[in-house]
């Protein structure tokens, strides 16, 4: 359901299926939402309430899917596509949440149709007109780990998919260029790399490494979430975020800093 939905029908959902007051106001504080003035908010409890209108959350392993969990999942999906449109989620429905890490047991043939097996422990899994998956306890203890966001990294794979699979390149807005953005993750890539190759000290997860589409996932993250770290290590990479996501998080963050 896009923002061009007709007028009635988008005031009719968020008149009646609206986040309560007491949620919104025990969640505003979630770090990765810091980054946004009052306005952006306001719209960003507009796309929460449309999102889960259009989305089914379901607990797996009888976790119990509450309404505060509800708008915690929701509140982070949603800061992605705040300044763009709720298509970039379209086609399918369900979220998946397990209580805690979960076993990824599939074959899948690569390029050469060669079969891999993958057999790994998880917090997030994300398909492309499939569930999205989510561990819950990585949501809940999320504060703990400042820059770690599973929310956020499954969903910028979801919006990755769009284009031609994960690999890295979302599709890109009319006023950006394709050359631009892929000289810039790629020297990045390539720095990051060669720096957990030598392991000097990272601040960012040395998980970024392990492909283009995990790098663009993991620094999604950290733009959220620390978007001064960002700039400050990958400046070119924080400016075409920037422009990707229409919105500049470090800008609240120096101001917040600077009043402090």
């Amino acid at each position: 359901m896009s923002w061009g939905i007709k007028n009635w029908q988008r005031d009719r959902i968020l008149q009646h299926e609206g986040v309560p007051d007491h949620l919104w106001r025990k969640l505003i504080n979630l770090r990765c939402l810091k980054g946004l003035g009052p306005d952006e908010l306001n719209h960003l409890r507009d796309c929460v309430t449309l999102f889960l209108h259009d989305k089914q959350i379901v607990g797996a392993h009888e976790l119990v899917i509450t309404d505060e969990m509800q708008v915690v999942i929701a509140m982070q999906a949603c800061i992605l596509i705040l300044k763009l449109d709720l298509d970039y989620y379209e086609n399918w429905v369900e979220i998946i949440v397990y209580p805690g890490e979960f076993i990824r047991d599939y074959d899948y043939a690569d390029s050469a149709g060669i079969v891999h097996h993958v057999h790994t422990i998880a917090s997030g899994e994300s398909w492309l007109a499939g569930p999205l998956i989510l561990s819950w306890q990585d949501i809940a203890h999320a504060a703990e780990h400042p820059g770690h966001n599973v929310v956020i990294h499954e969903f910028a794979h979801k919006i990755d998919m769009l284009n031609e699979g994960a690999n890295g390149c979302p599709g890109l807005h009319a006023n950006m260029s394709a050359y631009t953005w892929h000289d810039v993750f790629s020297k990045a890539y390539a720095k990051f790399c060669k720096q957990v190759e030598h392991g000097h000290g990272l601040i960012i997860d040395p998980y970024a490494a392990e492909s283009p589409a995990e790098f663009f996932a993991v620094l999604s993250e950290v733009f959220f979430e620390l978007p001064l770290i960002v700039k400050q290590h990958f400046p070119s990479v924080y400016e075409q975020l920037a422009q990707f996501y229409r919105q500049d998080p470090a800008v609240h963050w120096e101001e917040r800093r600077l009043d402090n």
